[in-house]
């Protein structure tokens, strides 16, 4: 129940129900998705440890506003865990690995013709989370799923909503991300990589 809270939670934050700087009661989002207030205190505390929201004493959580600059330290810090990662990849993973990730690049895709800013987010986060599996490497997995968690509500608080095609453009770059990859094009690689935050 907890994690069902949580999704709804993010998906709500994400789209702008939960808005930036508002007070939100356990008991009052409870009767909102129908549950008691116990799963959505816990889902809360999680979004807290995560940066989504601030505990307020006696009174619920207050989403949390973040700015421009917040925006780029995230994206820095993605860029430091994820370009010598893929770049690692790219040198010792089969070719035939890439294609089993076409499937979720192609899910981007499918959100961002939505216009589904809170689908492209969790598709986008799903092919990261992928990729950065193949690296064995577990804490890297958990550190960059939230570091990119943070990043897209950092980006949704702190910029305009971005426009249908702007979504195309970045999910584009998932599909030409493993053209690289399969093709062993580094430069490429690095290039995308790079570019993509």
């Amino acid at each position: 129940m907890r994690d069902q809270v949580l999704e709804a939670l993010r998906a709500a934050l994400l789209s702008g129900e939960l808005a930036p700087g508002e007070v939100y009661s356990a008991p009052a989002l409870a009767d909102r998705f129908g549950v008691s207030p116990t799963p959505v205190r816990e889902a809360m505390q999680r979004l807290a440890s995560e940066g989504a929201v601030e505990t307020v004493p006696n009174r619920g959580f207050r989403v949390a506003e973040h700015s421009p600059r917040d925006v780029a330290e995230l994206t820095e810090i993605r860029a430091l865990l994820e370009v010598p990662a893929v770049l690692a990849l790219a040198r010792t993973v089969p070719v035939a690995h890439w294609d089993r990730l076409r499937p979720l690049a192609e899910d981007t895709l499918e959100a961002a013709a939505r216009g589904d800013r809170t689908g492209y987010a969790e598709t986008d986060r799903v092919f990261h989370r992928a990729l950065l599996e193949l690296t064995g490497n577990q804490q890297l997995v958990l550190l960059g799923d939230d570091i990119h968690r943070r990043a897209h509500l950092c980006a949704v608080r702190a910029a305009p909503a971005p426009r249908t095609t702007d979504l195309l453009a970045e999910a584009a770059e998932h599909v030409a991300l493993l053209d690289a990859l399969t093709e062993g094009d580094l430069a490429a690689v690095e290039r995308l990589v790079r570019g993509h935050y």
